[in-house]
């Protein structure tokens, strides 16, 4: 079981929500620093261990600079976070840079910072070159398993998704590479997102280090690191069980010692790049109810709506809710959470066992520091709301609410003739 903490006291998160306005996210910047330092400490035992903090999860540079502060590096996906993560004083090598159909500016970027190059396709090899005119002298490659392993709902099965390069194409990945002026080497693999079973993530490093031996026997290249990804699920639901750091980390030291050090293919690097076990327990969207409605079921309306926190429409998601105040009163009561976008499918709740709620009671949506604010967008022209950041000296506001005038601001009120 896991306990659905809030941030604040009752009534200390009552008074800022009355002086902030609602809705907003918040985030518990000391227990996100613990959880990084906890993480670090459980892998020491491997030398240059680092979890590059992926920051499609929360993409704000004051989280990506307090990572980083704590020894993390920060996982990209796109030109916007690489410079996310420049901004936030990550330097060189501790920036990964993973993408797909990746656009010819972002490698060029990436280049320019020094971030490790992790290719998801063996063409990419050729638009790196033409790119930035070489091969940078560290390179990596993302393996797809294929029919070897199993996928989820979030992320896909193997053979399905769109990521990664095959077995049968890997080494010859490798070659090309070596052959076009790489020295230093790297394999990458994302199978999982959200995944609770400890086992599936120590099953990827047996994979992995498999994959560390079969190339050097083939290709003689030898494979200085090796990233196992992200996929360290959270107990979103109070009757689930977090993954622990420690015993995920004994577990592939006690393949580490077997499959590498044995084989005399050590010193190898370890790496992950979590975003949502590292961040998503401390966040909080904190929301005021509008209306309780009536009809053929009882529907609870926030002020917040899917454009801020999208994950239960898209994947039928479960978020716990708490109502402020109300945590000791029975959940006698059955309603569907909504919010107020012209879509029926704008729901943080379906059917789900509440205290009385009452117009404006304030909710408080659990679990929202990882593809919470991130994900948002602006259907029905909603804007976006502000985040927040608690440390031991006071609240800080790390990203203000957006207002109309930021929403137009990219709109032409006289238009501009093009052709």
């Amino acid at each position: 079981m896991t306990e659905k903490r809030l941030p604040l006291p009752d009534k200390d998160l009552q008074a800022f929500a009355a002086k902030a306005g609602t809705p907003f996210h918040i985030y518990d910047g000391r227990a996100i620093r613990q959880n990084a330092m906890d993480m670090l400490s459980a892998f020491s035992w491997a030398d240059g261990f680092v979890n590059y903090f992926a920051v499609k999860a929360l993409p704000n540079v004051n989280i990506v600079r307090l990572l980083g502060q704590c020894g993390f590096g920060a996982d990209c996906s796109s030109l916007p976070e690489l410079l996310i993560a420049k901004e936030a004083g990550i330097p060189g090598e501790r920036i990964m840079f993973s993408s797909n159909d990746t656009p010819d500016e972002e490698f060029e970027e990436a280049f320019r910072l020094g971030a490790i190059i992790n290719l998801d396709d063996i063409t990419h090899i050729d638009d790196v070159i033409r790119v930035c005119g070489r091969l940078p002298e560290t390179i990596s490659f993302r393996y797809n398993p294929g029919r070897e392993r199993t996928g989820n709902a979030i992320i896909g099965n193997p053979v399905e998704a769109k990521y990664g390069v095959t077995h049968d194409q890997l080494l010859e990945c490798y070659r090309k590479a070596s052959e076009n002026g790489a020295r230093r080497f790297m394999l990458h693999t994302m199978v999982a997102s959200n995944e609770l079973n400890e086992d599936y993530i120590a099953e990827t490093a047996r994979m992995v280090f498999s994959l560390v031996d079969e190339i050097r026997s083939k290709t003689g290249i030898r494979i200085e690191q090796v990233d196992l990804g992200g996929g360290i699920g959270i107990p979103y639901r109070p009757e689930d069980t977090a993954i622990s750091f420690s015993h995920l980390s004994e577990r592939i030291h006690e393949l580490y010692s077997s499959m590498i050090e044995a084989k005399g293919l050590a010193p190898l690097r370890i790496s992950f790049e979590c975003g949502r076990c590292i961040t998503g327990p401390y966040g909080w969207l904190i929301s005021r109810v509008r209306h309780v409605a009536h009809k053929y079921k009882d529907y609870v309306g926030l002020d917040a709506c899917m454009a801020d926190l999208m994950r239960p429409a898209l994947y039928g998601a479960y978020h716990h809710i708490t109502a402020i105040g109300k945590e000791d009163q029975p959940r006698d009561h059955v309603y569907d959470v909504t919010g107020s976008l012209c879509e029926n499918n704008d729901k943080f709740a379906i059917d789900r066992p509440l205290p009385l709620i009452e117009r404006g009671d304030l909710l408080a949506i659990h679990d929202t520091g990882a593809h919470g604010h991130s994900m948002g967008f602006s259907y029905n022209a909603k804007l976006r709301h502000a985040e927040y950041l608690i440390e031991d000296d006071g609240i800080y506001c790390i990203r203000r609410a957006e207002t109309y005038e930021d929403y137009i601001r990219t709109q032409l009120s006289e238009p501009k003739l093009m052709r």
